[in-house]
């Protein structure tokens, strides 16, 4: 079993993985959606299972996830309130009518949300794999909806894991603002590892004091 102890300088890698993860979803947003989108980061989390759990709640959502396939390996998930993936999908297909279906989405509005969930994903796995120096593999991203304990379930279950890095953020748009989570299980000794092989000397040391929510809550 991997050491799970880090050097504590580099603790502030976690924060540049969000802030790199955050801005590629919106550079990628805005290059292959023309959203003219911005992400801002409201807190970034450790949370212990049982957390996460109460964190996401029971609600119907709209979640995309996708398994990586390389190391740090795990699943990333995407939840998104439903009012606003439909908005968000509408910036796309303006003008577009259509009857919905019995989840509130029209056929365009669902292959908009997926489009969306393809480049988010992409996008933000690209800053992990940026920041942590490695490549990222993951599979094909699904959407769903549905109470989060079904997302999670067709997610394959909650991963056995003891800790889950919980992104809270909103996507800023000229025609809507979204609140998005990002819950990123990785396998944690695997985390571990990449961020041990890290330089400390590198500029992730530049960010440790930028932020400090990691280790204030």
């Amino acid at each position: 079993m991997s050491e799970m102890k880090v050097d504590v300088r580099k603790l502030g890698v976690f924060n540049k993985i969000s802030k790199e993860g955050s801005r590629q979803v919106a550079d990628s947003l805005n290059q292959m959606a023309g959203l003219d989108a911005e992400i801002e980061v409201a807190k970034i989390n450790f949370l212990h299972m049982e957390d996460v759990k109460t964190h996401l709640g029971d609600d119907k959502q709209v979640g995309i996830f996708v398994e990586l396939t390389d190391s740090p390996n795990g699943y990333v998930l995407f939840v998104l309130d439903p009012e606003d993936s439909k908005q968000l999908a509408q910036s796309m297909i303006p003008g577009e009518g259509g009857g919905d279906d019995s989840s509130g989405f029209s056929d365009m509005e669902r292959s908009a949300i997926q489009e969306i969930g393809n480049i988010m994903t992409s996008g933000y796995i690209d800053g992990w794999a940026n920041v942590l120096d490695t490549t990222i593999g993951m599979g094909t991203p699904t959407f769903t909806y549905g109470p989060t304990s079904k997302i999670i379930e067709k997610m394959g279950g909650w991963p056995d894991e003891d800790l889950v890095f919980v992104l809270d953020s909103e996507i800023l748009a000229p025609t809507t603002d979204v609140d998005l989570t990002v819950y990123t299980f990785p396998q944690i000794h695997d985390l571990v590892d990449l961020v041990k092989r890290l330089d400390v000397d590198t500029d992730i040391k530049a960010d440790i004091f930028a932020d400090e929510s990691l280790t204030n809550n």
